[in-house]
């Protein structure tokens, strides 16, 4: 498979929306590890990106899986290799990097008054439940056990198929979305999750009983690794992204409406939440049709700085909520106006990322624990393999 370059700056970009969402978790009355304060208006321009940040990260993976496995020989191997470099990274940042998070939730929303050390070294690390956190914990570090799961699951059944039943799935894949079907159909599966089948449904993220997310989430890989073998599909989305991204603009504003309008309460009354969900799904999918049209179309192309930063974006994805909750920690002390919070906080989070990337890239025994590939390749020759997570 020839390397998609606007997909990888499309996954840059989306990376770069989530660190960002998050910081802005910080702000809004929604739940989060740390709070400085719960601004219901910032609510609104946090929805422009919330029906879709996650799916497409699982769209561009699963592409990105697609192009990993045709390099390995068989699907056994390709398991051992996206076991390595998920799981490995995942058990390093649950012993490591998660407990601050659980440590300043405690602190800040549970009353919790014990040091820090004392309770990464013991209670941490007690398989039980403090003040309803069950610990250790995943915390933001969900998105890669789902992924790995996802990737057991495809690769088995991959497996068990023969190459002629790979081979017709790949061509009702084709029928099915190599023209408007790429926006219709993914469209109304997101309508019917969101707005029939869980209706107001949070996800969970503790994997067991996370239905809606699967629901939404494992469709969403599922498409990613079939169109990276469908040139058609690709090119369907760059001949409509124009009318996809009016579409999710319009969606948008239906979902900015709902939420301004019904704001103080606690559940949307009918018909407006199932309109909200409904329009969430519209919004959901043709953003991310829009996105990958606008990546085919003017993105694929490379640059000396894609390398690294294809690289550097499992590390940044590591370590940012850590950074952000610590330092909104410090911020709460501090008593500081939310304008300087947020401006030390996206400073902070942008400057300790590339710390811990640009730091642990050099210490060979570190790079597995943060996502990186054992060695390191030649400045030279930059590594063609997709970096994707």
């Amino acid at each position: 498979m020839q390397r998609h370059y606007g997909l990888d700056w499309l996954r840059v970009g989306a990376f770069a929306i989530l660190i960002l969402y998050h910081i802005g978790m910080v702000f809004v009355p929604w739940g989060f590890h740390a709070k400085l304060a719960a601004e219901q208006w910032l609510t609104v321009p946090m929805m422009l990106s919330n029906p879709w940040r996650l799916s497409l990260l699982f769209v561009v993976s699963g592409y990105a899986s697609r192009a990993l496995f045709v390099r390995h020989t068989g699907p056994w191997p390709f398991v051992r290799n996206r076991t390595a470099r998920l799981l490995i990274p995942l058990a390093f940042g649950m012993a490591v990097i998660v407990p601050p998070q659980a440590w300043v939730e405690l602190v800040t929303q549970h009353g919790y008054t014990g040091a820090f050390l004392p309770f990464w070294t013991g209670e941490y690390f007690g398989f039980q439940a403090i003040a309803g956190l069950y610990l250790p914990a995943w915390n933001h570090l969900w998105f890669v056990v789902y992924l790995w799961v996802y990737t057991l699951l495809f690769t088995a059944s991959l497996a068990i198929a023969l190459g002629s039943v790979r081979r017709w799935v790949q061509r009702v894949f084709d029928r099915l979305f190599g023209g408007v079907g790429a926006l219709i159909l993914p469209m109304a599966w997101l309508m019917m999750v969101s707005g029939v089948l869980f209706p107001g449904a949070r996800e969970t993220h503790a994997l067991v009983g996370d239905w809606v997310a699967h629901a939404t989430y494992f469709p969403m890989f599922l498409f990613g690794f079939a169109m990276a073998g469908s040139e058609r599909v690709i090119a369907t989305f760059a001949r409509w992204w124009k009318v996809s991204a009016a579409l999710a603009i319009l969606a948008y504003l239906v979902v900015a409406g709902v939420q301004i309008a019904f704001a103080e309460y606690r559940v949307t009354p009918r018909p407006f939440g199932t309109v909200f969900s409904l329009a969430r799904g519209v919004e959901g999918w043709m953003a991310i049709a829009a996105l990958i049209g606008i990546a085919e179309t003017f993105w694929n192309r490379d640059s000396r700085w894609r390398p690294m930063l294809t690289e550097a974006v499992f590390p940044f994805y590591i370590i940012h909520q850590t950074i952000i909750v610590v330092v909104a920690y410090w911020l709460l002390l501090a008593h500081l106006p939310l304008a300087i919070d947020f401006v030390i906080l996206v400073t902070a989070t942008v400057a300790g990322c590339w710390a811990f990337y640009l730091i642990g890239r050099r210490i060979p025994w570190l790079r597995p624990l943060i996502g990186l590939r054992l060695h390191r390749s030649s400045p030279e020759k930059p590594d063609p393999r997709p970096a994707i997570v």
